[in-house]
């Protein structure tokens, strides 16, 4: 099932986007009142506490006192540590029973507030920031929460910042304006974004990119994007920790490109591509791409270089990725068109005059190889004269 990041500042409105998309359909699995169900009277999560932390954190009707368990751990790191190792294991199991709870085919949306400040970002299918300016927040908390402006400033300075949370965000959901503003972006990304992404996912498909990407500009954040995207990889193949390259056309600053990132994974043997890791990617929104892959060698007339090829099940993010035998042609090659593109602007701007776009290079879903014009057989053999005069490695 598509499982769905939640989250935002203080005030930001992020539990009026967790609403709208209860009402569109979603299942919410609120990490807040889990956290609370965890630690609720007659559990052993609450009885665990008082046997580390005394009576003293409760109150006089037996139920934990928030505010006194906070006076304890607040500025006593230990202590922290200590509550931590009682709640979090409780909180990940709950959540995960709600989770398994869900239809097979559920968009479950679990609302996080922390959820940049711990970490979480890599463990779902997709993260959504709801995004408020500050002003905002605080006009928010001190007239619907009743805070005076001190704790308002207080709670959103203890918080991540915007840029932190952006990094972190598949899709940022601006909220300054109107209620009815917010409903319809909620209601655009469901149907356009969460419902084509969670039938993909179920049924293994990949959306293929579209169009050439001629004329489309150098985009830098598709650098933040290749992390999310990588970051997501990694949880999904652990414990294994295989190498993962940003290579392709959007892995080379100022280079213009296509609006897919190219991603490749090094297996040490291309068999091992097969079986699990196939299915934990899958499982993860990279579904193998049906056929035979491979890429044609530099110079030509060599043989073809196998490899497996994954695509994207989530419809906003196009992606290829290229599973490929550490220390094969075929992987090393990759890397060094990226390392010399990178390194010398007079090859950036020629290949540019040549094609606008770098991404041809790698198969298209769709495709059978790599662009087999001689001008790439060229760029081989100024690469690796290149890497001779640097010493290059991958």
């Amino acid at each position: 099932m598509l499982r769905v990041g939640l989250t935002g500042g203080i005030g930001s409105g992020k539990s009026a986007v967790a609403a709208r998309l209860v009402e569109l359909g979603a299942v919410l699995v609120d990490a807040d009142q889990v956290a609370r169900e965890v630690v609720a009277p007659g559990t052993e999560g609450l009885a665990e506490i008082v046997a580390a932390f005394s009576e003293k954190v409760l109150d006089a009707d037996g139920a934990l006192d928030r505010a006194a368990l906070g006076a304890v751990v607040f500025s006593d790191e230990a202590a922290r540590r200590r509550l931590e190792a009682i709640t979090h294991p409780r909180v990940r199991a709950r959540t995960a029973e709600l989770v398994a709870a869900a239809a097979p085919d559920a968009i479950v949306v679990n609302d996080v507030p922390l959820l940049v400040e711990v970490g979480l970002a890599p463990t779902y299918h997709l993260v959504i920031v709801v995004q408020t300016a500050v002003a905002t927040r605080l006009e928010r908390l001190t007239r619907d929460r009743g805070m005076d402006r001190a704790e308002a400033e207080r709670r959103i300075a203890a918080q991540a910042d915007d840029a932190r949370r952006r990094a972190a965000a598949d899709v940022v959901l601006t909220n300054d304006g109107s209620l009815a503003a917010l409903h319809a972006a909620v209601d655009t990304l469901w149907r356009q974004r969460l419902q084509p992404y969670e039938h993909n996912l179920r049924q293994r498909r990949v959306v293929p990119p579209s169009g050439s990407g001629d004329g489309v500009e150098a985009d830098p954040g598709r650098s933040e994007q290749y992390a999310r995207l990588a970051a997501r990889i990694r949880h999904a193949l652990a414990p294994a920790d295989l190498r993962i390259d940003h290579i392709g056309a959007t892995a080379v600053p100022g280079l213009a490109a296509a609006d897919v990132i190219d991603v490749q994974i090094a297996v040490p043997r291309l068999a091992d591509a097969d079986g699990p890791l196939a299915d934990r990617l899958a499982n993860a929104g990279f579904p193998r791409v049906p056929g035979h892959w491979w890429d044609d060698p530099r110079p030509a007339g060599r043989g073809r270089w196998e490899k497996r090829l994954h695509g994207s099940a989530d419809p906003g993010r196009p992606v290829r990725l290229h599973v490929r035998e550490a220390g094969s042609p075929g992987w090393r090659y990759a890397l060094l068109m990226r390392d010399h593109l990178r390194a010398d602007p007079d090859q950036r701007a020629a290949y540019l005059l040549f094609k606008r776009d770098l991404v041809d290079a790698a198969p298209p879903v769709g495709d059978s190889g790599t662009a087999r014009d001689p001008w790439f057989d060229e760029e081989y053999l100024r690469a690796e004269q290149w890497a001779a005069r640097t010493g290059w490695r991958p």
